[in-house]
């Protein structure tokens, strides 16, 4: 079954576990408590289409109730990340689309990065080749990014005729690497080299690529086994503290902390102190 931009998938509602969750228009695998998300056609470098924006923004959305992912990685199948909307499978129909349906799209597309910033779990892109386009607004609504020496990113919207405003780009782009430096490479859509990305703060790190997803994956299980909890409440100050000055910045993190000194963790990583123990969290 075809799903039509902004139309639902079934997936599990309110406290779901999706450790069981078979995706259509991508793979989706979960291993204790994290979860691999893997673009999957590589012979096109792994572009999105209609389908598989929808699906993924209803995974991320159901994400926020599962109880049983504490961690999400995405990767792209072969030697590349995703290269971004398929040309032949959304540019192509979205030059016949009145602008109601255009609308529609751009709105899918920037609830998918929507869904991806409101979800608890951290997010990790395990980036090697091409990361183009949408690809690499999904890399940019991640947490985390790994990257590889030899990854090519670009925001490459300009190259088509488009503005480089797209799924929220110009808003997050410019938090993770500057102004500046998001500027130019909005305007221009040139790559972004690897070592490039690492040392303007895209990438949190490079991996050689016969690792980089081995190595996503080592850090999204060491999230995982944490506090996970207190990890959600760290990605929801992160994101709210955005629009808060600094006073409100400093209460909005006083109650946060308040609460989470009420969890069982809290008092796990105390007694474990205690008994020169290394403590096990459990997400309560």
């Amino acid at each position: 079954m075809r799903h039509l931009p902004g139309q639902a998938h079934q997936l599990p509602g309110k406290r779901a576990a999706l450790a069981g969750y078979q995706a259509s228009y991508f793979r989706f695998d979960a291993d204790s408590g994290v979860a691999t998300i893997t673009l999957n056609r590589p012979e096109r470098k792994n572009p999105l289409t209609f389908d598989s924006y929808a699906e993924l923004r209803d995974l991320f959305r159901a994400l926020a109730q599962a109880d049983d992912i504490k961690a999400v990685v995405i990767a792209g199948e072969g030697e590349n990340f995703c290269s971004g909307g398929d040309v032949h499978d959304i540019i192509g129909p979205l030059t016949r689309l009145d602008m109601p349906g255009l609308l529609a799209f751009t709105r899918m597309t920037g609830d998918l990065v929507k869904a991806m910033r409101a979800c608890p779990q951290p997010v990790i892109s395990a980036i090697d080749g091409i990361c183009a386009g949408a690809g690499a607004m999904l890399a940019l609504a991640s947490d985390l990014r790994i990257g590889t020496a030899r990854s090519k990113t670009a925001f490459l919207f300009t190259r088509v005729g488009l503005a480089g405003c797209d799924m929220g780009a110009c808003a997050l782009l410019p938090r993770v690497i500057g102004q500046g430096r998001a500027a130019e490479l909005l305007y221009t859509g040139r790559s972004m080299s690897g070592a490039e990305a690492e040392r303007w703060g895209f990438f949190n790190s490079l991996a050689e690529p016969d690792q980089v997803l081995a190595t996503a994956q080592a850090q999204a299980r060491a999230l995982a086994d944490g506090p996970t909890f207190a990890h959600a409440m760290t990605k929801t100050m992160l994101q709210q503290e955005w629009n808060m000055g600094v006073d409100e910045a400093i209460e909005a993190e006083a109650q946060a902390q308040a609460i989470c000194m009420a969890t069982n963790d809290f008092h796990r990583a105390y007694h474990a102190f205690v008994a020169r123990q290394a403590p096990h969290f459990e997400g309560d």
